[in-house]
């Protein structure tokens, strides 16, 4: 069949997401290494029209859809009231009225199908089986067809949930019966696609579709069900305010912060062809080459990473002029930027700061740590070219030892072109102990008891190796492995409000034990 189109609908809220959503659209939320509304785009043929409506964070949406599929057609739709009085799903579908005068498929957007969509020939409603179907609408296949509302009891074996989907081949009928609905109460805020299909049953022929695949991404919970059961995924420590997706041949990174994103975008420029070539970019999106290789952080070992010092050592760490006013820039980034996240984490775990006793150790406030390092020392006049979150987990090796840079830091305390050569030293001293992989499959532990804590985390032995190595090299360098191991304790001092709790804590006793370590031998 020719001239059907998609409606979905990405106007809400989502706030069954909790902060998910505080900054992005729900629809954009990763499922596996993809946002939502991608599985729901790549579902049909490329030459099928998507009408979209639009609300909430809707110019995100807008620049999301248009960069990653540029040869795709939308049509976006303006939703005026999309939360509060007068707001609805009826109301927001009754906008893109004007787009559907065809036969059309509604679908959510936190509807996840992977198997071929029936085109709307008939009208038609998604459904699926759930043993617990209570918190969805359900369609009750004995008997007279009818969507029911929540908590609706009926017998296991002929209760289905309606999952969102439905195809309209009576469009007509359909907004004739919708306006209908909404002109008897236009403060109805549950009114949706379900009132108007009830209403239209005794009038027209209506069939079900199975799709036992489905997933369903509207709230945290079903959320996490999605995201274990997507088999194409990566392992990543999630933000509430940027994210990255992965699709065949680019990258799109997502940042809620304009300044950030267009940071990134001229920094990847500036550092040329050690980074991905960038493709495009909007105000919270930036789209890049996907690289070939294999991340470093699956593949390293002792030759290669000595191989990768190297290249970095070659093509990366190119110093500038010595600049007096640099100092200045380092203190800022690494003292206020430092106390500003400390301030954070101990509101967020409503901790003071003082005297702690750490794996058998007594440390003093981090306070009196922090006002004992020597700024002079520890800020250099010597900037350099530089990556600023340098982890083996944003590095690819594409064989012979040529290696590409992922997910560059946006400034350098508000630097673009320079930055501190023993920042990216101690990041990436951070991440041969505390590695992604390990942090994500639970491996490091946190007890507090009496007022003592007890932090550990497991080594990787080829890491280990790598490590020792690095500090071989920091020294052969000429370079101070001192600043290197007081920068890393610093990181993690910063890295601690940035995380969900458990890991929080971690991190902020590791980073005060290890920093009272090194100041005591200086």
């Amino acid at each position: 069949m020719g001239g059907y189109k998609v409606l979905i609908t990405t106007s809400g809220v989502g706030s069954r997401l909790g902060e998910l959503t505080t900054f992005t659209n729900k629809s954009l939320v990763r499922v596996g290494k993809k946002p939502a509304i991608s599985y729901a785009i790549e579902s049909y043929p490329d030459d099928i029209e998507f009408v979209i409506t639009l609300g909430y964070w809707g110019d995100q949406v807008r620049d999301f859809l248009t960069l990653a599929y540029p040869n795709r057609k939308f049509t976006f739709v303006e939703v005026d009231k999309y939360k509060g009085d007068g707001s609805s799903l009826g109301y927001s579908l009754l906008q893109a009225k004007g787009e559907l005068q065809c036969p059309f498929i509604f679908h959510a957007a936190d509807t996840i199908v992977t198997t071929k969509i029936n085109e709307p020939t008939e009208n038609w409603l998604g459904i699926c089986h759930k043993l617990n179907h209570s918190q969805y609408r359900t369609v009750r296949l004995e008997g007279k067809l009818k969507i029911h509302d929540k908590g609706h009891i009926g017998s296991i074996g002929s209760t289905y949930a309606y999952i969102g989907l439905a195809g309209i081949n009576d469009h007509k009928m359909f907004w004739s019966t919708l306006e209908s609905e909404y002109e008897a109460d236009k403060g109805d805020t549950n009114l949706s696609d379900c009132h108007a299909i009830n209403a239209m049953l005794p009038n027209s022929e209506w069939v079900t579709h199975r799709y036992d695949d489905w997933l369903d991404i509207g709230n945290a919970s079903e959320l996490s069900i999605a995201r274990e059961k997507i088999v194409d995924k990566f392992d990543i420590l999630d933000k509430v305010d940027e994210s990255i997706f992965l699709f065949e041949g680019f990258v799109i990174k997502f940042f809620h912060n304009e300044t950030v994103c267009k940071n990134r975008v001229d920094r990847g420029n500036n550092l040329g062809t050690l980074t991905p070539t960038i493709l495009g970019s909007t105000k919270n999106f930036y789209k890049y080459e996907y690289s070939v290789g294999d991340l470093f952080a699956d593949c390293v070992d002792v030759p290669l990473f000595k191989k990768f010092l190297k290249w970095s050592n070659n093509n990366l760490w190119v110093m500038s002029t010595p600049s007096p006013s640099f100092t200045g820039v380092c203190k800022r980034f690494y003292f206020d930027k430092t106390n500003d996240r400390l301030a954070k984490f101990f509101k967020d775990h409503n901790i003071a700061d003082g005297e702690t006793k750490i794996n058998g150790f007594t440390q003093p406030s981090v306070e009196t740590l922090m006002n004992s390092i020597n700024e002079d020392w520890l800020c250099t006049k010597h900037p350099s070219q530089f990556h600023g979150d340098f982890i083996l987990d944003n590095i690819i090796h594409e064989g012979d030892g040529n290696f590409k840079l992922l997910d560059w830091r946006q400034d350098f305390g508000g630097e673009l072109e320079n930055g501190d050569i023993y920042y990216d030293l101690a990041k990436l001293n951070h991440n041969l102990l505390f590695n992604h992989h390990i942090v994500n499959e639970g491996h490091y532990s946190i007890i507090e008891t009496n007022g003592e804590v007890r932090c550990d985390i497991y080594r990787s032995d080829i890491l280990t190796e790598c490590r020792e190595e690095f500090h071989k090299f920091i020294i052969d360098q000429g370079l101070d492995l001192n600043k290197v191991k007081l920068l890393t304790a610093i990181i993690w001092l910063n890295m601690a409000p940035l995380h969900e709790p458990k890991l929080g804590r971690f991190l902020f006793y590791l980073g005060k034990l290890n920093l009272d370590k090194i100041l005591k031998t200086l």
